[in-house]
């Protein structure tokens, strides 16, 4: 069974999807941690896990910082460690001691957009569908190899919040999945590459969502 322990800034609803896809799973969520006090906490601690807020201090460079995050994970003894709308960007240093065992989601299709104000990107560019990356995580900004994507489309009529909460329900499928792949030893970074079933992957997996957020299109080898 792989040990997770899940990091979160916000109201938690990538933990809630991961927590809920966990009972017939190759992995157990063991720990979950903030940088603030962040609404998900709660809803982790209503599934009985232990939960710790490591806030930044004044004047903190990234790295002290991350050795304090060090310091929270090591009686986890994690094996993978999943980021889940934590917003902070970890110390090359970090990243580097964790190497292979870090995957984030990150709400476009890499790689375009990489960073903040995402759908308000796309919007602006008028492009015609959007998604979600789930990656390894690197030591350069939303760069790492892409394990599996989600597209939805835009719509005419969307804002920012229309599209994020389309977008969203498409995080919620594709990221247990890919944690679920991860955990099995079925999928892991190489250099620079992802290796599924022993096998390169020439593209990042593909799911499709319709405008209702409904799935019309799952990855076969998810099903195998």
């Amino acid at each position: 069974m792989t040990r997770i322990v899940v990091l979160i800034s916000g109201n938690g609803s990538n933990l809630a999807a991961l927590l809920a896809a966990e009972d017939a799973a190759a992995r157990r969520t063991v720990a979950v941690l903030s940088n603030r006090d962040a609404a998900g906490l709660a809803h982790a601690r209503r599934c009985n896990l232990p939960t710790h807020v490591v806030k930044p201090r004044r004047g903190e460079s990234r790295e002290d910082y991350d050795t304090r995050i060090d310091a929270a994970l090591a009686p986890y003894d994690p094996q993978l460690i999943v980021l889940a709308g934590f917003m902070r960007i970890l110390s090359a240093g970090f990243v580097a001691r964790h190497a292979g065992r870090l995957v984030n989601i990150h709400p476009s299709l890499l790689p375009k957009y990489r960073g903040l104000n995402v759908h308000q990107r796309v919007l602006d560019a008028g492009d015609a569908e959007s998604g979600a990356s789930v990656h390894f995580v690197t030591s350069e900004l939303d760069a790492g190899p892409v394990l599996i994507q989600a597209s939805v489309p835009v719509l005419a009529d969307d804002d920012e919040a229309a599209l994020s909460a389309r977008i969203h329900k498409a995080e919620h499928r594709i990221y247990p999945a890919a944690v679920e792949l991860i955990a099995a030893g079925r999928a892991h970074a190489e250099s620079g590459s992802i290796w599924l079933d022993d096998t390169p992957l020439t593209a990042p997996l593909q799911a499709r969502f319709d405008q209702h957020g409904v799935l019309i299109a799952w990855p076969q080898q998810l099903t195998d």
